[in-house]
């Protein structure tokens, strides 16, 4: 049972020093000086963006969904963008074994209608058999649309585990922006947030105070135990996974590898 400290403020690992509400609006205010200037970074770096040439694809291409083969171009819906993500697969893997950094990204992209609203359509590719990719949808309850893009990845020009938009002109699709990694991360509002807290991710590479709790390796808290604890193990599962029906304990991640 967890129990409350009768002096909360002794018990924290580290915290930041206690001062007066006119000393804080000071450094808050100090503070915002560089917010700003890093917002008018970002604003710059989409601007130049913006200005990328593109690539013509071919938009016949076909992907695999729920009613079977479809050219890549009715991925866009009739809109005239498309942003997908690309979700890493692991051949004859359980749910429990998928990848958990994917599972991250795409949990919190399960509602795109400001994308739609905009102009903008989303999809999720995989480069997983559809038969083995359509009960894992059904299992994690996403909405969004999910396709199978194996054998035509380098045609469409995507990879696992990146963000890539697209143009259409009429019939005609181009390919303008991919990116990956931490690039991925404006996706990924769960991290904006976090970078809000005293703690922030708790994540070993993060610049911490002196006595702040130690960092773990990054993505620790992608997957955790039933009793929601942060592990990686044969165990665990992608946090999310827990609150679907029949998700229980495993004792194996059942992986044999990207499917590549």
């Amino acid at each position: 049972m967890t129990t409350t400290p009768r002096n909360p403020t002794t018990a924290l690992p580290g915290r930041p020093p206690v001062v007066d509400l006119a000393t804080w609006q000071a450094a808050r205010a100090e503070l915002l000086v560089r917010e700003k200037a890093h917002t008018r970074g970002g604003d710059a770096l989409a601007a130049a963006r913006r200005r990328l040439p593109m690539v013509e694809l071919d938009g016949s291409v076909e992907v695999v969904g729920p009613d079977g083969p479809v050219p890549f171009l009715d991925l866009f819906q009739g809109r005239d963008e498309l942003v997908v993500y690309h979700s890493m697969w692991h051949d004859g893997a359980p749910h429990q074994g998928q990848c958990e950094g994917c599972t991250f990204n795409v949990w919190q992209m399960r509602d795109t209608v400001y994308l739609n609203a905009r102009g903008v359509s989303f999809a999720v590719l995989t480069s997983g058999r559809w038969e083995e990719v359509a009960p894992y949808v059904e299992f994690m309850g996403y909405t969004q649309p999910w396709y199978s893009v194996r054998g035509v990845e380098a045609p469409i020009a995507t990879a696992e585990g990146h963000i890539v938009c697209y143009l259409r002109d009429g019939d005609r699709v181009f390919l303008t922006y991919s990116t990956t990694g931490r690039g991925n991360e404006p996706a990924d509002g769960t991290l904006g947030l976090l970078d809000m807290t005293p703690y922030g991710r708790g994540e070993a590479w993060e610049d911490k105070p002196e006595g702040w709790p130690e960092g773990r390796d990054a993505c620790w808290y992608w997957r955790s135990d039933a009793d929601g604890n942060a592990t990686w193990g044969p165990t665990s599962r992608p946090v999310p996974q827990w609150t679907r029906p029949g998700a229980t304990p495993v004792e194996t991640l059942g992986r044999q590898g990207p499917h590549h």
